[in-house]
């Protein structure tokens, strides 16, 4: 008896089960948009997201950190107003797969469709990316995007009906920045990029204009390109102290309450450095370089993005120098920033050793894809799972200065699939895809790995190795670049990096120390525990040092230009 009792209430509890699992599988959520948000027909990435959170809309909690909330997506093309797209259990999300593994309870629920357009490439083939309208490629941001308000929905086993969410809102456009007496906004189209893409793109850059600029017109000028993300407007600039009303807020990642005040503090104080009398007087530019695929190109030449390099050095960068009085020599150009602006300072002084003259690389992205963060792309066989016989142990992605993991390779690549297909999630691991990759046969970036398994393609890594390992094409090629780049190679990186940056930072060391023919004679330095994105300065934490980029190379540039400046340069217009 107590053994056949015993095996009705496994079938129960065993029917219950299922039963609950497919009532949770009938819900449901039907998304369109209304006539008043737009009439044509829109291809894009339809996105569902739901929050536990209510504190703020759910599309500005996606992420793959311990907070992020869920999200949904799929592809619709010749979408029209009023015509509904249904999300059930096999459309893929993140962090749960399906739908059908949602948590009972009470979520807030937003739509939005991030719509795409279609490129006549020069390659001949046609893709649907989403164009950067001015925000600097930000799905949940981008003007023209289609929206709905949230509200609150009760996920439950009994809840299986079919909810309906009409997107009737449209982010609307960003106004251009205004010039200033001290900084200026340029924008010019780009011949170049507009052949390869089959349609009008611009380039735009922030220039920051040295003290003096109108009282010296006989004044020329060293140029210094800050790399990085899309900038707004020109960052870490202000003319006048902190706003006293302004309340303070607590910064999480680096412990520091009232870090507002104190960004706009460091603002100031570059300001006043900027004027002392013994300061340097340069040009300095952020660039504006959004591609469809991330919010800056990575400032290269490649197949799915086109000639971004040669848009900026041949055509950017000479056309603000005639604008603004620039020395316009390869003498008198300087690369600096971090992170992305780090592999691009670096990998730009690379592409063009001779139109620059040093490039100072903080925290940079991967330089060396044996250490493609914590994967090998040359010789291991999947990037989401280490190799075991036994064990199925996930690669983490991101830590803190203790070690401790928020996120993994699978976590942030599932991410970007739910945000876009076909490398277009405007994330991280997509623009890597999008730079570096040959193209496929449609168009679009190969794949470095299978996004959902991790497997890795090692004929696209080979690739990759050719043509964007800065340290492979550094070693194979230093018999060609090394008189080039002696004394221009100055590398910072923290040794607990978040995003384990400092891994490739050790290799690419590893062989510059090693030339001899001739010696690099540049630097490689770490800070001690410092974190994403510590630039170089032992004196100063991080949360400080990264605000002070403008600054803290003007030493090391013009110790570089008195070391290395041909005869006959100008070394004094620019010295008042």
């Amino acid at each position: 008896m107590n053994a056949r009792f015993l095996i009705h209430t496994v079938l129960a509890i065993a029917i219950i089960g299922c039963t609950a699992k497919e009532e949770k599988k009938g819900i449901t959520f039907s998304v369109s948009f209304s006539e008043q948000a737009g009439t044509e027909s829109l291809d894009g990435r339809l996105l569902l997201m739901l929050s536990t959170n209510h504190e703020e809309e759910p599309r500005f909690q996606i992420h793959s950190g311990l907070d992020g909330q869920l999200i949904f997506g799929q592809d619709v093309s010749g979408l029209k107003a009023g015509e509904p797209v249904l999300f059930d259990e096999e459309v893929f999300g993140f962090p749960y797969a399906s739908l059908a593994d949602v948590p009972e309870g009470e979520y807030q629920v937003q739509a939005l469709l991030h719509t795409y357009e279609t490129f006549n490439l020069s390659t001949g083939h046609t893709v649907k990316l989403p164009m950067d309208n001015g925000e600097g490629q930000q799905w949940n941001r981008s003007p023209g995007n289609l929206y709905s308000e949230p509200f609150t929905v009760r996920i439950g086993q009994k809840n299986s009906q079919n909810t309906a969410i009409a997107m009737d809102k449209t982010i609307p456009p960003i106004p251009e920045p205004e010039d200033t007496e001290w900084i200026k906004h340029i924008k010019i189209k780009s011949e170049k990029l507009s052949k390869f893409w089959g349609r009008d793109m611009y380039l735009g850059a922030h220039v920051l204009l040295p003290k003096g600029f109108k009282e010296h017109p006989e004044a020329k000028y060293p140029l210094m390109v800050f790399h990085g993300h899309f900038p707004s407007n020109f960052g870490g600039f202000r003319t006048t102290p902190p706003d006293p009303e302004m309340p303070p807020e607590y910064s999480e990642r680096f412990g520091v309450q009232g870090y507002n005040i104190l960004q706009q503090q460091e603002a100031y104080d570059f300001y006043k450095r900027w004027n002392e009398p013994d300061f340097p007087r340069f040009l300095i530019i952020q660039i504006q370089h959004p591609t469809p695929y991330y919010d800056d190109s990575y400032a290269v030449n490649s197949a799915s993005q086109g000639p971004y390099g040669d848009a900026i050095t041949y055509e950017l960068i000479p056309h603000i120098e005639k604008e603004f009085r620039g020395l316009g020599e390869g003498w008198s150009r300087f690369l600096y920033g971090g992170s992305t602006g780090g592999w691009e300072a670096l990998a730009v002084q690379v592409k063009y050793p001779k139109a620059y003259n040093g490039c100072f690389a903080a925290c940079p992205d991967p330089i060396d894809f044996r250490a493609y963060c914590l994967t090998n792309i040359y010789e291991d066989g999947n990037a989401y799972y280490y190799d075991s016989a036994h064990k199925k142990l996930e690669v983490p992605a991101h830590r803190d200065y203790l070690g401790q993991i928020t996120a993994t390779i699978r976590e942030e690549n599932h991410l970007e699939l739910v945000l876009g297909t076909k490398s277009r999630s405007g994330q991280q691991w997509d623009i890597w895809e999008a730079t570096y990759s040959p193209q496929n046969q449609e168009g679009y970036p190969k794949r470095i790995w299978d996004k959902k398994t991790g497997t890795i393609d090692h004929e696209v890594a080979m690739y990759w190795k050719e043509n964007f390992d800065l340290r492979h094409i550094l070693e194979r090629d230093w018999d060609k670049l090394g008189n080039d780049l002696k004394g221009k190679i100055h590398i910072y990186c923290g040794d607990m990096d978040n995003y384990y940056l400092n891994n490739a930072v050790y290799l690419m060391e590893g062989f510059l120390e090693r030339t001899t023919d001739p010696y690099y004679d540049g630097e490689v330095r770490y800070g001690d525990r410092a974190e994403h994105c510590w630039n170089g300065d032992p004196d100063q934490p991080n949360h400080i040092s990264r605000l002070r980029y403008n600054s803290m190379y003007v030493p090391k540039i013009m110790k570089r230009i008195a070391e290395s400046a041909p005869k006959g340069a100008d070394l004094s217009s620019w010295r008042y």
